[in-house]
């Protein structure tokens, strides 16, 4: 049992959602390239029902040193084995893609708050029908991070969030409940 937990933390880690964006200071004069920064994530999820690999880049805007905001594209190859809310199983292999907005709030530089916004093209499950239709599936994702500088401007980050518009029957994610571990340069 010990052994399976340390193999899902590893895992977490390896395959968590991996950022890259440049950690970047500016001032009232830095001109409006100076403020952009380009990353994005990839991210992986397995279990013995569920498949879930991402990759979305992004651009972000720093504000203020404490202050940036973006926007972001979406992908994922999705592949789950569940149960209607009528008791139903059903197997699903997609795929998933759309758009995001996030903002993020440092208030130290350790410590920062974060949100994003995604609306998401999925094919659901449709009780009604009992059939698989495609449609748009919106999350809004709050919560808070660590960052830990790995140099001038690298470092990991744990990014905790809790997605307020969770639907177990309709969300690509098995949780409300979100953790990415990653990397900033």
């Amino acid at each position: 049992m010990k052994v399976r937990i340390l193999l899902i933390c590893l895992t977490a880690l390896m395959f968590g959602s991996f950022t890259s964006h440049a950690q970047r200071y500016v001032d009232e004069n830095s001109t409006f390239v100076e403020r952009l920064y380009f990353g994005g994530n990839f991210g992986a999820a397995f279990s013995s029902n569920f498949t879930n690999i991402e990759v979305s880049p992004i651009v972000g805007y720093m504000i203020t040193n404490e202050l940036s905001a973006g926007v972001g594209v979406i992908y994922q190859y999705f592949k789950v084995d569940r149960r209607a809310a009528n008791g139903t199983p059903y197997s699903l292999e997609t795929n998933i893609y759309g758009g995001k907005l996030f903002g993020r709030y440092n208030f130290t530089q350790q410590l920062f708050a974060y949100s994003e916004f995604e609306a998401l093209s999925l094919e659901v499950f449709q009780v009604s029908t009992e059939s698989i239709v495609r449609d748009v599936v919106p999350s809004f994702f709050i919560g808070g991070g660590y960052f830990i500088p790995l140099g001038n401007r690298a470092g990991m980050t744990a990014i905790g969030l809790y997605n307020i518009l969770y639907d177990p029957y309709t969300s690509p994610y098995n949780s409300p409940f979100v953790l990415r571990v990653g990397f900033t340069f």
